[in-house]
């Protein structure tokens, strides 16, 4: 993970110069397992490696992602890119959530790139998480990178954390939506924009 600057609470214990492999050791006494057994010995640097890898967003900006993808194009229908995957994790419990991102907007006088588009979703993804600000920072950046007419951005996700533990309903899942411009402003732009998230194929 990113190495930000904590604010420690008075009378904190303090940990920063504690390994991360000690901590996950600590962590699977506490659980009740043996670090020394064999099929443990590595697991350490191992979660260490899959947590950086997971939420390396904190390292990405929207800036960057976007990078020289825009483009000056005279442009002004609906642009979308549908099913894009998206993995996270819910910052209550550290566990994953997961599913599909649809991003549509109208463009004023520039276009992104289409890989751009699902690059953003990393960017903020890659974090700890909430499915609600998760939608809204995807729809901001790309209003503020832009300018566009409008925007719009569906997630439909799977949640661990009802999923495994709590509730535990398989089946259910969570749709959040954002809104900017003319997506706001406009009912038939924000029809034909949900229409198009929820219809087979896209069609």
């Amino acid at each position: 993970m990113s190495e930000h600057t904590m604010t420690q609470a008075p009378g904190a214990l303090d940990l920063t110069e504690v390994p991360f492999r000690d901590l996950v050791r600590e962590l699977l006494v506490r659980i009740g397992e043996d670090p020394e057994r064999k099929g443990l010995l590595r697991t350490p640097d191992r979660v260490e490696k899959s947590l950086r890898f997971l939420t390396r967003g904190y390292g990405m900006t929207a800036e960057q992602a976007i990078g020289r993808g825009r483009f000056q194009e005279c442009h002004r229908n609906m642009i979308m890119v549908r099913d894009i995957e998206m993995y996270s994790l819910c910052e209550h419990h550290v566990l994953p959530f997961f599913g599909k991102v649809h991003i549509a907007y109208i463009p004023s006088d520039e276009i992104v790139g289409l890989s751009k588009v699902a690059r953003l979703v990393e960017v903020f993804s890659r974090r700890l998480q909430v499915q609600e600000r998760l939608t809204e920072q995807i729809a901001g950046a790309l209003w503020d990178a832009i300018a566009p007419q409008g925007v719009g951005v569906v997630i439909e996700a799977s949640h661990l954390c009802m999923m495994m533990r709590g509730v535990e309903k398989q089946n259910s899942k969570t749709i959040t939506s954002a809104m900017r411009g003319s997506f706001l402003e406009s009912l038939a732009t924000r029809e034909e924009f949900l229409r198009l998230c929820h219809a087979p194929n896209g069609g």
